[in-house]
């Protein structure tokens, strides 16, 4: 079959230059049309049918960690085989466009006890940095964001009980931190409910395809091609997924197609190709116009963008942003997946991800690839709560001073935590979401108290949440006290190490002024690799930092 042929040789391209081998919602939603501002398009999808997808792969079968080389490079290809022996050509950072959200300030309790922000599932900034590492550079530092590589990673904390009457368990941990003298480590943690593959409400995806011609190369549109023949395989038949291309025009690729009619899908992917310039704004306007023709009432409709971010003609800023929220509020979602090097904007993808309710990823590999879209493909898809904000309010009698790590770009005044006209963040099926802060206790704060005194109090944490359909949010706290706080980190679990670890790593890598001069990073180091255990994600983790450290020699 051309497809499979095609497949296979996407694939060979992909290690070639992994090798660097040159081988030339809310309310208001779309009632199936009606209401659409766009007057004209392809028409409704066929009727779906129900059924087992042959080409599903369960969640436990998806991953072959004997297929991958150090960094996560594809072994070989689709039929598997022996590791990269050479790391990929350098990344090119020069025309590459990054946001500096600074790092956050530590706060005098006294003068402001709260700690507001939205949760953040994003990944791309953490696949962004393998990619450079295994390039043979240090990432751009304005480019990391510590809440990203973090949440990249699962933890052992347990999802809610199925009677609970929030999608997400909440969990804290308190200790002496490993990384500041006289510093606690508090970390919280929300655990997503997960739902099952086949109870995942009907999708209606639209892919919007940049086939610019910066996009020529077979980490562009060679991963694309690869990530959306993937995804077909794990679908539903009764899924619908259409194809919108731009570059210097528009056009319909493949309307609203069931997944049953896999080989139309199939040929629409084959038949991709890139060359011209890049006309955005048209193409977003016929994608959201696509998916509005094949709305699916109480399901997912989504599109999602595939490009390198270089939006270069068309409508761009304020007005993008504009638009992608008034869809956003017609039940419409945007995701975007970055690729390729070179002209990367970084801080445009992530922006309209964030404005449009959806996930911001980053593809570098046909492994992060897999990931995204066969064992993550639920918590991509499926929203379980949205406009989520986390409140801390630490008590001033126990907690000097504190600060957040990361989440810069994620901060929330703290008169607007229960504002549900301010945006929060989304937790997808099976998501986590972690956060770490430092806190400097009052002098004496530690001294233990009379057995028969209740235990002051260290520190509440609320979390306001919709549900994904709501448009009034509802509140949930947990309380710790200063006798939750552990005497010594040493009796921490591996989640908390590893967790604290990457955070730390994040830290270095953007030059907070919280870290010292000369980076501790032979500590981070050993704490990475005693926590890691056998998870591919951990283990490849201690393999960049191996790396990262011998960079910064």
């Amino acid at each position: 079959m051309k497809t499979l042929s095609r497949a296979l040789l996407t694939l060979a391209a992909l290690n070639a230059a992994a090798c660097g081998v040159d081988e030339s919602a809310d309310s208001a939603a779309y009632p199936n049309g009606a209401g659409d501002p766009y007057a004209a398009g392809s028409g409704a999808p066929g009727p779906g049918a129900a059924g087992a997808d042959a080409g599903y792969v369960p969640e436990d079968e998806w991953f072959d960690d004997t297929s991958y080389g150090a960094g996560g490079s594809a072994a070989g290809g689709a039929g598997g085989g022996a590791a990269f022996e050479e790391p990929p050509p350098p990344p090119d950072h020069s025309g590459e466009q990054y946001e500096d959200y600074g790092a956050n300030p530590f706060v005098d309790t006294a003068q402001d006890r709260f700690a507001t922000f939205a949760i953040d599932v994003d990944t791309a900034s953490y696949s962004l940095m393998r990619r450079d590492v295994n390039g043979g550079v240090l990432p751009v530092p304005e480019g990391v964001r510590v809440e990203e590589y973090v949440n990249y990673f699962r933890y052992a904390d347990a999802s809610p009980a199925a009677d609970d009457a929030f999608p997400f368990s909440i969990h804290l941990d308190a200790r002496p931190s490993p990384f500041g003298a006289g510093l606690e480590l508090l970390r919280v943690n929300l655990t997503g409910r997960d739902v099952d593959r086949e109870a995942l409400k009907p999708a209606n995806l639209i892919f919007l395809v940049d086939v610019s011609g910066s996009m020529q190369s077979p980490d562009k549109i060679g991963l694309v091609q690869y990530t959306l023949t993937e995804l077909t395989g794990q679908l539903r038949p009764s899924d619908t997924i259409g194809i919108v291309t731009y570059a210097g025009e528009v056009r319909v690729a493949l309307p609203p197609t069931p997944v049953e009619d896999r080989n139309d899908i199939l040929a629409a992917i084959d038949g991709l190709t890139a060359g011209g310039s890049t006309y955005g704004e048209g193409g977003i306007r016929l994608a959201y116009h696509t998916a509005s023709q094949a709305f699916r009432q109480g399901g997912i409709n989504r599109v999602i963008l595939c490009t390198d971010g270089d939006f270069n003609v068309g409508l761009t800023g304020d007005a993008l942003i504009e638009l992608i929220e008034e869809e956003r509020d017609r039940g419409i979602t945007l995701s975007a997946i970055g690729f390729g090097t070179g002209n990367y904007n970084d801080a445009t993808m992530e922006q309209l991800a964030d404005r449009g309710n959806g996930n911001y990823g980053y593809v570098d590999s046909v492994r992060e690839a897999d990931r995204m879209v066969k064992r993550d493909l639920s918590g991509t898809l499926q929203v379980i709560a949205k406009d989520v904000k986390i409140q801390l309010e630490l008590n001033p009698a126990v907690v000097s001073e504190y600060r957040l790590i990361g989440y810069e770009n994620r901060a929330v005044a703290d008169e607007d935590f229960a504002n549900d006209r301010v945006d929060g963040g989304e937790i997808g099926a099976g998501h986590q979401v972690t956060a770490f802060l430092e806190l400097r206790l009052v002098e004496g704060a530690r001294v233990p108290q009379a057995p028969d005194l209740v235990p002051a109090g260290l520190a509440t944490v609320r979390v306001r949440t919709k549900d994904p359909d709501g448009v009034q949010s509802r509140e949930t706290t947990a309380e710790l006290t200063i006798g939750d706080l552990a005497s010594s980190f040493e009796g921490a679990s591996d989640d908390v190490r590893f967790g604290a670890a990457v955070a730390e790593t994040a830290e270095i890598l953007r030059g907070s002024p919280h870290v010292d001069a000369q980076p501790h990073l032979e500590a981070v180091l050993d704490m990475a690799r005693g926590a890691a255990g056998q998870d591919p994600d951990r283990v490849e983790f201690v393999g960049l930092l191996e790396r990262i450290a011998g960079l910064m020699n």
